[in-house]
């Protein structure tokens, strides 16, 4: 009822129950409460270097602010809907301990910018985890690298074969994307980890803050320079759902190749026992269900994003209680982005190439093409009638139903007169993934390249 609010002063009635229900916010952002006691720490500290309280003051909050966060991690601590959020609660909970001192707790600042610094060092330190699991899966798939330079499969493009590439070629890929995931969160964390104390409501303050001596205790790279930027401000969130975003994008293809190579048409590879389902009916059936299910879930991030976005589309500064609504798409994507960077960590380390059924493969599709084209270059004709020769050539082996390397020398000779025996080197599928050096390509130097590169990225402290 209106007495039992912190803020009831100038409210006679009560809040009637389903608004209590539909406003409440603790069934959820009760998971910050170790940002927001550490934040109330900083800043009644801050209040007594400021003269605003006495040393006293700040030590008994501080210490019965330790003792409300033991009381949530041991379980005895009782959340209270009527009492809305996550800070109130504290806040109430801690002048039930301390007495009328814990009501001087509140002294300079606003549940507004209170919230925006919860949110803020919660996001950041979600932030350097994912750092860390998108890290760790980058580690993974270089190891997998590391084990199959000498593989070598179909690469395609538009999911047509293309030309033959190292295994190896194909997980660096993805580190390369992981790389780029966690520069990006690397890069958003700074600006996350922003602190917005001392805005108050919107307007700043009277009393004699230190902001920047909070942010530092906190662990933050600075202060905002704008109250009304502060408070309102909630871009942290959509950049990190960004990143989110991306890093299950990048997932999501790696899923679609295990489903693709899992398939018995393909074998490329063998589901690890742990990370398959079975049919209630087939008996034969193993289903990828882990990327099936990680695939789908893409979704969900991608909606997380679409719902910020489109809560902040219309606000007027400041702070609008729409803003609550930041807290449950975020949440929502932790939980998913973690996991999935866990579990895919885990499927991949199990997961088994086929490096048999990646070899027999190479002979479908005419993936050498390119290197008989490469090959009358080098005999010194024009690449675009080379490539016209080299396509009568892919017609005529499809005629014949044989690889282009089976072709007979005299029909390609046929075809161009400069053509000799030692085209069948060229048209080697090893060969013609061993040839390609260039900075960035399949060939085992560039891996050998691209493996020290990531591998000392990695190494990086």
């Amino acid at each position: 009822m209106a007495k039992e609010k912190l803020w009831g002063g100038r409210f006679h009635e009560g809040t009637a129950a389903s608004v209590e229900a539909y406003t409440q916010s603790i069934s959820y952002d009760w998971a910050l409460y170790k940002q927001d006691i550490a934040g109330s720490c900083a800043h009644a500290r801050m209040l007594a270097r400021q003269g605003v309280l006495t040393s006293e003051e700040a030590d008994k909050l501080v210490t019965g602010l330790t003792a409300v966060r033991e009381e949530i991690e041991n379980g005895s601590f009782q959340w209270k809907k009527e009492l809305e959020d996550v800070h109130m609660n504290i806040e109430s909970r801690l002048t039930e301990l301390v007495g009328d001192v814990g009501k001087k707790l509140h002294t300079g600042r606003s549940r507004n910018d209170q919230v925006a610094l919860d949110f803020r060092l919660f996001v950041s330190d979600r932030l350097r985890e994912w750092q860390r699991l998108a890290r760790a899966l980058a580690g993974v798939f270089v190891e997998k690298a590391e084990a199959h330079v000498d593989t070598i499969l179909p690469g395609c493009t538009h999911m047509q074969p293309a030309q033959p590439v190292s295994l190896a070629q194909h997980m660096l890929a993805y580190a390369w994307m992981l790389r780029r995931d966690v520069q990006r969160l690397s890069d958003c964390e700074r600006r996350v980890r922003i602190s917005p104390l001392g805005a108050a409501a919107l307007a700043g303050t009277t009393y004699p803050l230190d902001p920047a001596s909070v942010a530092q205790e906190l662990d933050m790279y600075g202060t905002f320079d704008n109250s009304m930027d502060a408070v309102s401000d909630r871009d942290f969130v959509i950049e990190s759902l960004f990143c989110g975003s991306a890093i299950m994008m990048h997932l999501s293809r790696f899923c679609e190749e295990i489903i693709i190579w899992s398939n018995p048409a393909f074998g490329f590879v063998r589901l690890p026992d742990a990370y398959a389902t079975g049919s209630s009916i087939m008996p034969q059936k193993k289903n990828p269900d882990v990327a099936e299910l990680m695939r789908g879930k893409v979704g969900r991030v991608y909606g997380d994003l679409t719902a910020m976005l489109t809560i902040l589309k219309g606000l007027p500064l400041t702070y609008n209680r729409d803003l609550q609504e930041d807290k449950e798409p975020f949440l929502d994507a932790d939980r998913t982005v973690s996991t999935s960077l866990e579990l895919m960590a885990g499927m991949l380390r199990a997961l088994k190439f086929d490096e048999n059924r990646m070899t027999r493969a190479m002979t479908l599709g005419f993936l050498n093409a390119t290197e008989l084209a490469d090959y009358l270059v080098t005999k010194g004709i024009p690449f675009r009638e080379a490539h016209h020769i080299t396509g009568e050539a892919v017609a005529e082996a499809e005629e014949q139903n044989v690889p282009l390397e089976n072709l007979p020398l005299s029909t390609l000779q046929r075809l161009c007169d400069k053509i000799g025996p030692d085209v069948f080197d060229v048209l080697d599928y090893r060969a013609a993934v061993a040839r390609r050096n260039a900075p960035g390509g399949t060939g085992p130097r560039s891996i050998a390249s691209q493996l020290e590169k990531i591998k000392g990225w990695l190494n990086e402290k």
